[in-house]
């Protein structure tokens, strides 16, 4: 049996395939082109037990790639894989046949390989809270020209109605009135994107029923539902409601000794989008459900704002793992009991 690891960068890969005792049996490094890769790989294709990939920012192509030569894929958990520190040499080499080692030794952490097409739709929706960060930027800036020139900022609902004759009667001086212009010109621009990405999700998304049932949790909403059906995939691949609260980076991260804490391990391990769009739906449902806010009182009480807030974030995970797994919808009684 053979095992291969890719160390994938930029703009090249080094391909290492090793044996049952870890003898190194090809090795090199090859531009990022897929015909080259999997001609180096195809004389060990039949006796290959897998390819690890890493999970690199560039790895859609060759996980695509080599799944369609016909090779078994393995993403690597990068954040989760952690080599010995005392090593005296490492490089691209030894990386790449370490996760042909892990694979061999079936403790390789892997991430989830979703079909191209969900990715496709997923990354639409990154790409739309991209735009509204963008557009936020602009919308601040002028806000703060604003406060400048008068003392007292405009609120971003004005900015986003403002246009070339609103701006003209501001009576700004003239290098200030072109800079506000180009900020609103940019608003303008990105708001019309924004409609036409949020135009494609709703078509792509509404017919889902997670979608529909993840809206009846109070302070998600279509949005929020969409990023949430879209960054989750699969339910199943979560075990329990802990394991996906973790992802949703919804729970601290601490190293414990003898009931006390020693330290954090890697905060950013999960899903960043998740951890946002629970933290959203925590915020819209202490304005909408009586439930809620009693339940972040409580927990205010004992403890502090954030981490109140954080904590009706993690009940809304739950509830969320609950609703998407029995095909149910939101029982706030159940919820905040």
């Amino acid at each position: 049996m053979k095992y291969s690891g890719i160390d994938l960068h930029s703009n090249n890969s080094v391909v290492s395939v090793i044996d049952e005792t870890d003898r190194v049996v090809a090795e090199k490094r090859l531009p990022n082109d897929l015909t080259k890769i999997v001609a180096l790989l195809a004389p060990w294709q039949a006796e290959l037990a897998g390819v690890v990939v890493e999970s690199t920012f560039n790895w859609y192509w060759l996980v695509d790639g080599l799944q369609a030569a016909g090779f078994t894929v393995h993403l690597a958990h990068t954040t989760a894989i952690k080599k010995y520190d005392g090593l005296k040499h490492s490089g691209d080499e030894t990386d790449a046949r370490f996760l042909a080692h892990l694979l061999r030794l079936d403790i390789l952490p892997t991430g989830t390989i979703l079909p191209p097409e969900h990715r496709a739709v997923r990354d639409l929706a990154r790409k739309r809270m991209q735009l509204v960060r963008s557009r936020t930027s602009h919308i601040l800036a002028v806000e703060n020209i604003t406060a400048r020139q008068y003392g007292n900022r405009i609120t971003s609902n004005q900015v986003k109605r403002l246009d070339k004759e609103s701006i003209n009667q501001m009576h700004l001086p003239e290098d200030v009135a072109l800079a506000v212009r180009a900020n609103v010109a940019v608003i303008a621009t990105l708001s019309s994107q924004i409609d036409v990405v949020e135009k494609r999700l709703h078509e792509k998304v509404a017919s889902n029923s997670d979608h529909a049932l993840l809206r009846t949790v109070p302070g998600i909403g279509q949005t929020l539902a969409t990023v949430i059906v879209l960054e989750v995939g699969p339910i199943q691949r979560f075990a329990n409601p802990g394991n996906f609260a973790s992802y949703a980076r919804c729970v601290d991260s601490q190293r414990m000794s003898n009931g006390k804490k020693k330290g954090e391990g890697n905060t950013k391990n999960g899903n960043p989008y998740l951890s946002w769009a629970f933290v959203e739906a925590a915020n819209f449902a202490l304005r909408y459900c009586d439930q809620a806010r009693r339940f972040y009182e409580r927990k205010k009480a004992r403890t502090n704002p954030v981490v109140a807030r954080k904590a009706l974030a993690h009940k809304l995970a739950r509830a969320c793992f609950h609703i998407l797994k029995e095909q149910k919808p939101f029982d706030v009684t159940r919820c905040f009991a």
